[in-house]
């Protein structure tokens, strides 16, 4: 018989994006301290690569669906739908506490204490890659996420950076934490390096801005290979660049090879809220060239060189200096390596810890009895 559980937890989480990443990290190291997670996945179907990723963690019974997220195109009936869906779960599972991974549910009537992570929005994403407030179209999707924001009982970012963009749109939260992302260093490893610059993101990603980097491949002495699709999804416009390798879409076990391999890591964005990418290429060994946002300078700070988000003659300059410059290449890898073991998953958990006991308590009593594990 499995233990009796200090909390039980009942989390969303988006299986098409890096929420899931995030959501399973802190799963995983939530196990030693005895807390079991109810997860209900939205967005998509489970893929058979995420459900062998479910099968090795012993504190989680998952609970699965497909619903819109608010994000979606013209998501707002299936959003309802999820949280009556939700809110019989609640019903069904009485946990402890509510942790939303998506905003448009804070609002329902839990009965239960609610923290809500803010990792990424629309509206500061177009902000930071538009240059402009989001067009009034999405006003209704503005509404709805400040409601949810404003009902939780604790609003959790992962970066000083994005708590303040996320207050700048919605207004001031009462009740806010900081609490930084997390991974483990286990699942990272140092090969022999080899000459070539590594990077993940899709093409036409404005926010990852890979764009950035294919206009300054061909001035850059090492080949560049990209973790990611060259094919526009909506028109089929397959995109070729001199001295890019598009690798298309690589297992988790696939990009850490690649990682350990790579002696530079490139991330120009113009919008990421953390960056577990970039943290994945730090354990192992990358030296790192970030785009110069709040967010990243805030994570990484002397850690990573930094380049204007529009500005491709600084980062084909960074680039040479680089691969032309072995000492200085290694001496900021070891710099990430060292500022990466600030942001390990086991850390994140304790902060989860404290901020779960922080939460105002439900009128129920903690749940005693045995809970089914997968």
């Amino acid at each position: 018989m499995a233990d009796k559980p200090h909390r039980r937890v009942l989390m969303t989480t988006d299986t098409v994006g890096g929420v899931w990443t995030y959501s399973l990290e802190l799963i995983r190291a939530m196990a030693p301290h005895n807390v079991h997670f109810y997860l209900a996945t939205m967005g998509a179907a489970i893929t058979l690569r995420q459900r062998q990723e479910l099968v090795a963690l012993t504190n989680v019974t998952v609970y699965e669906s497909t619903y819109q997220l608010e994000w979606m195109d013209y998501p707002w009936a299936e959003v309802d739908k999820a949280g009556e869906w939700l809110l019989e779960l609640n019903e069904q599972l009485d946990p402890d506490l509510i942790h939303l991974n998506n905003f448009c549910h804070g609002q329902l009537p839990w009965n239960k204490p609610v923290l809500m992570v803010i990792h990424s929005c629309v509206q500061t994403w177009w902000r930071a890659v538009k240059g402009e407030p989001a067009p009034t179209g999405r006003d209704y999707y503005l509404s709805r996420v400040r409601e949810g924001l404003r009902a939780a009982d604790l609003v959790v970012a992962p970066t000083q950076a994005m708590l303040q963009e996320a207050e700048a749109v919605y207004g001031t939260f009462s009740e806010k934490k900081v609490i930084n992302n997390g991974r483990d260093p286990h699942h990272f490893h140092f090969g022999r390096k080899e000459p070539f610059i590594f990077s993940m993101g899709r093409v036409w990603d404005e926010a990852k801005n890979i764009a950035l980097l294919t206009q300054v491949a061909d001035q850059v002495s090492w080949p560049i290979y990209i973790a990611g699709d060259s094919t526009h999804p909506a028109t089929g416009q397959n995109k070729l660049f001199k001295n890019v390798h598009f690798l298309g879409k690589l297992s988790p076990r696939e990009i850490a090879d690649w990682l350990s391999r790579a002696s530079v890591y490139v991330l120009p964005a113009k919008y990421e809220p953390f960056g577990l990418s970039v943290l994945e290429a730090a354990f192992s060994g990358c030296a790192l060239v970030l785009g110069k946002i709040n967010s990243l300078q805030e994570v990484w700070d002397r850690s990573a060189e930094f380049v204007g988000t529009d500005d491709a003659e600084a980062l084909a300059t960074t680039l040479q200096k680089l691969v032309h410059d072995e000492f200085l290449r290694n001496i900021m890898a070891c710099r990430a390596v060292k500022k990466a073991h600030d942001y390990t998953s086991q850390l994140m958990a304790q902060e989860y810890l404290q901020a779960y006991a922080a939460l105002p308590k439900s009128e129920k009593a903690i749940a005693s009895g045995p809970v089914e594990v997968l």
